[in-house]
């Protein structure tokens, strides 16, 4: 509300009232008069405050509108604040996110290469575990090197290269001395030996052959080997006794028949 011109209107009216008053004092007595100025007073104090509270009004409005907008600035800044932190995190969740996947891959990445690493190391251990192997009726364990060698040699006999066979079961046996391959190995070397015509080496042997494993599925033919060897050597008293102790030791075997072929022969 708009107090001055109101102001300015009381403010004439109060000085008529006092030029009326002046003009006629016969109309009016004191006690009239002074009744009509205060309450022309009263009125001018009341519009003072009223002007008064109007200002005061106004300040204070002001203030509260400086403190609204004081404290919207203020919550303007905690919201800008609020997104920079904001911001901030969703770039620490998507480093993270993108650390997580990272680490997902090394670890898949990992447990390939370990299990690669745990194939390739069961493949070398099972180049050393022992395997049950069967040779000439007999079962043993036998590491598959061993194995593998052993057969490499045979195969070299039975294709006819018999120094190389000789060479291979010597170098064989030399580094497994405690094979069971060995009976079976000597028999082959003592044959390698013997077609090489090498009978004493032969000899050795095949007796080593007999004393190592006596009931050898080949010990009666290492014996008829010996026999020959013997005849060879122009012993025939004791390739006699080889070939009878065939047939007394061996006599449902092959070998026995031989022998006593040889016997009738002989004599």
């Amino acid at each position: 509300m708009n107090v001055r011109p109101f102001l300015l209107r009381a403010t004439a009216v109060a000085c008529l009232a006092l030029a009326a008053s002046s003009a006629s004092a016969g109309l009016f007595d004191d006690e009239e008069a002074r009744r009509a100025i205060l309450e022309l007073r009263q009125q001018v104090d009341s519009l003072k405050q009223v002007k008064s509270d109007k200002v005061d009004a106004d300040r204070n409005l002001a203030e509260v509108a400086q403190r609204a907008s004081e404290e919207a600035a203020q919550l303007r800044r905690g919201i800008l604040d609020l997104q920079s932190q904001l911001e901030t995190t969703r770039a620490d969740v998507a480093k993270l996110r993108g650390q997580n996947e990272q680490l997902a891959r090394d670890l898949s990445e990992f447990q390939r290469k370990q299990k690669d690493t745990d194939g390739a190391l069961d493949d070398r251990l099972r180049k050393f575990e022992p395997l049950q192997v069967s040779v000439d009726g007999r079962e043993f364990p036998a590491a598959p090197a061993e194995k593998k060698d052993y057969e490499a040699n045979l195969a070299v006999f039975r294709k006819g290269d018999f120094a190389a066979a000789t060479n291979g079961f010597v170098d064989f046996l030399n580094r497994n001395p405690q094979t069971g391959y060995r009976a079976s190995a000597l028999f082959w070397l003592g044959n390698a030996q013997y077609a090489g015509k090498d009978c004493k080496s032969a000899l050795v042997n095949f007796r080593s052959m007999i004393a190592l494993a006596p009931d050898h599925v080949h010990a009666p033919e290492a014996l008829l080997t010996i026999a020959s060897c013997q005849v060879e050597a122009k012993e025939t008293k004791a390739a006699r006794k080889t070939l009878e102790d065939i047939i007394a030791t061996y006599p449902t075997t092959d070998a026995a028949n031989a022998a006593k072929d040889r016997l009738g022969r002989m004599k």
